[in-house]
């Protein structure tokens, strides 16, 4: 007969929810999102205020070094952060565990019993939990951290470096090969369209509605890149004019 550890195996296996892509999909959707958008708005800007065509893709290709750069290094830092913090709680956790096991093992009982179990199964519970992993009972439990949900700043600045770069070459390619007089239209529309699809890819992935994800993401990527070309549009006409 196979033991329950091996049974519970089984059902992890047969139940794989979404909770475990958070970390990468997070940090490559916002990557991919920001490519796109932050690239599409500044050729869109730099061609409003009657750049030559070569110069627009010269500052496309800038954008998307220097975006990629900063999403990875920027990533890296906050998710750095966030692993830096998650390490001391689990050393001082791991300290309290050396001096009041006890008072740890009552605190993991509290915890139980407010989660709705009896104080007679809590108390076993919390202690078949210790028994056989204390520091990790305590740091899903009463920390909120585990394997799934761990910061990785690597992972999280590689995917959102990778993303960034991925994205921008969509707007930046169209741009390169659109005609100057139908640079502005076509690079608008097809990062339009470009974001729409993101947000409805990232929006299955997550298990969200699929056209709402697609509609929030063309809505805040219209706004921007109008905003953008506007400004760009205003600054080159008064350039222009002195």
């Amino acid at each position: 007969m196979a033991s329950n550890a091996a049974v519970a195996r089984i059902v992890l296996q047969r139940e794989r929810h979404r909770t475990g892509r958070v970390g990468w999909l997070r940090a490559a959707v916002m990557g991919a999102d920001d490519g796109i958008l932050s690239t599409a708005s500044l050729v869109l800007g730099v061609a409003a205020a009657h750049a030559t065509h070569n110069n627009v893709v010269i500052a496309g290709v800038a954008g998307l070094v220097a975006g990629a750069m900063s999403m990875a290094a920027g990533e890296y830092v906050s998710v750095h952060s966030q692993a830096d913090t998650e390490q001391a709680d689990l050393e001082l956790e791991r300290a309290e565990l050396k001096t009041d096991e006890e008072g740890e093992r009552r605190e993991l009982m509290a915890i139980y019993v407010e989660r709705g179990l009896d104080p007679a199964l809590a108390k076993q519970v919390a202690g078949q939990l210790m028994a056989h992993d204390a520091l990790g009972a305590h740091a899903r439990d009463e920390l909120g951290i585990s394997a799934s949900l761990r910061a990785r700043p690597i992972q999280a600045a590689s995917a959102s470096a990778g993303s960034f770069a991925v994205g921008a070459v969509m707007p930046l390619a169209v741009a390169a090969i659109a005609p100057e007089a139908f640079l502005i239209p076509l690079v608008a529309g097809t990062s339009l369209l470009f974001l729409a699809v993101l947000g409805g890819l990232a929006a299955r992935a997550g298990g969200a509605r699929v056209t709402l994800g697609a509609m929030r993401v063309a809505f805040w990527g219209a706004l921007a890149m109008s905003a953008t070309a506007g400004i760009g549009a205003l600054f080159g006409t008064v350039a222009i004019g002195t």
